[in-house]
């Protein structure tokens, strides 16, 4: 089973570049397969997570031609059916948007239940409630989630919680219904504004996208169009508290500042220059961090996928920090493995206090979840000694060459398969 394994304590240094958007990304493969004309994708990032979703679509009879490796053509002109009950599809959350994209074009869909990193209870309601209300008829049976409908028209939802996924999810169903839509209490973040994006060039009738309020004329059909995905807001924070954990100067090309906005003023409080120019910004960090406090909230709010890897950053900061998790209930679970590595931190329901040690110990862990696992790299990646981390198949579902970007900023990280592997490593770094 592949891991990684680090030997800590070398500031990054260098630059980075910061790949698509997974989140957009998944969407946006998706709702590719609701036009009979190609649609060409780039910017692609090449996860695990994006080539199951194009898996599942190929199974159907999408026809899927990379390109290259970040680019790919989409061709959904003989679609066999609307079924989908792919055992690797079922690993992965972002799956739900093949409902709306298969029920919106084919006003049809079946698909067996997502599921994703084991955070918190992430239920699909909000989702069933926007298909219903635009006439939809929506049921779970033996693990399937169906949605059908003889016609779907416009319809006013209001979602109770915000809820990028049911946001994103209503949007391509009402972007072939008859009539308008509004979404209220509508999700706000970067991937949505980037979804709509898409599907107006492909020829939808979408207003209001990164407000709270959308409004959606549906259109009779969409078609081909060529899309650039925008860069990950996550894998660049990522990169970011990185850099601040292992007190270093890390410069991120290819980013949308604006979008970071909420990560960099932590960074800032924390003690870090944080320089900015149009598609770039650089994160330095020459001594130990500042405590400061972190509630994770909606965009623009400080995201709740970045809440591992600040707080990871805070374990070695001075000082006593606060980290409010508002979003999902679950998503401390990894601190009994940052503990192993010498953290100090308590966790209280849905707050962890955090007193900060002087540094991270090696140790063997292993990722419970996406964004954890990446952030116990960056533990790693501080830590005195070796440390191997397990699972990393949750790291990979999310990030593209992790390990081999990492390298580049200088750090002694590496992919490995056997236990032969780590201790050549060891043996290799024992006198670095």
């Amino acid at each position: 089973m592949e891991k990684y394994v680090i030997k800590g304590g070398t500031p990054l240094f260098g630059e980075v570049e910061i790949g698509g958007a997974k989140n957009a990304a998944l969407a946006i493969l998706a709702a590719a397969m609701m036009t009979d004309e190609p649609v060409i994708i780039e910017n692609m990032p090449d996860e695990a997570d994006t080539g199951v979703i194009l898996e599942a679509m190929e199974g159907i009879g999408v026809e899927i031609r990379r390109l290259t490796r970040h680019s790919v053509r989409i061709g959904a002109a003989h679609v066999r059916d609307c079924t989908i009950d792919n055992e690797q599809v079922k690993k992965i959350r972002g799956s739900y948007y093949l409902i709306g994209a298969m029920l919106g074009r084919y006003r049809s869909a079946h698909v067996v239940l997502p599921g994703g990193c084991n955070i918190g209870l992430r239920p699909i309601d909000q989702h069933i409630k926007g298909f219903t209300a635009l006439g939809a008829r929506v049921s779970i049976e033996h693990g399937m989630i169906s949605a059908e409908a003889s016609r779907l028209t416009g319809s006013h939802i209001y979602l109770d919680v915000v809820s990028v996924g049911a946001t994103i999810n209503i949007m391509m169903a009402a972007a072939l219904a008859e009539g308008k839509t509004i979404i209220e209490n509508a999700a706000k973040e970067p991937h949505v504004v980037d979804f709509a994006n898409f599907l107006n060039s492909m020829g939808a009738n979408i207003k209001g996208a990164g407000t709270d309020v959308i409004r959606i004329r549906g259109v009779e059909r969409l078609h081909g169009a060529e899309y650039t995905i925008i860069p990950d807001q996550i894998e660049a924070g990522t990169f970011m508290m990185a850099a601040a954990a292992t007190k270093g100067d890390v410069t991120l090309r290819g980013v949308i500042p604006k979008h970071l906005e909420s990560i960099s003023a932590k960074l800032i409080e924390m003690g870090c220059q944080i320089r900015e120019m149009d598609d770039v910004v650089q994160v330095i960090a020459g001594r130990r961090l500042n405590h400061t406090h972190v509630k994770t909230l909606p965009y623009p709010g400080f995201p709740t996928d970045m809440q591992p890897q600040i707080t990871v950053a805070l374990g070695v900061a001075s000082g006593i920090s606060i980290v409010t998790e508002s979003i999902f209930e679950n998503r401390f679970k990894y601190v009994d493995e940052l503990t192993r590595m010498g953290a100090n931190i308590k966790v209280e329901g849905s707050t962890a206090i955090i007193e900060g040690v002087d540094r991270y110990t090696g140790a063997d862990i292993s990722a419970p979840d996406l964004r954890a696992g990446a952030a116990l790299v960056i533990a790693g990646l501080c830590a005195e000694g070796f440390t191997t981390i397990e699972d990393i198949r949750y790291i990979e579902r999310g990030y593209e060459d992790l390990d081999v970007k990492l390298r580049g900023l200088g750090a002694q990280i590496e992919r490995v398969d056997t236990e032969r592997a780590v201790q050549k490593f060891r043996l290799k770094h024992y006198a670095a």
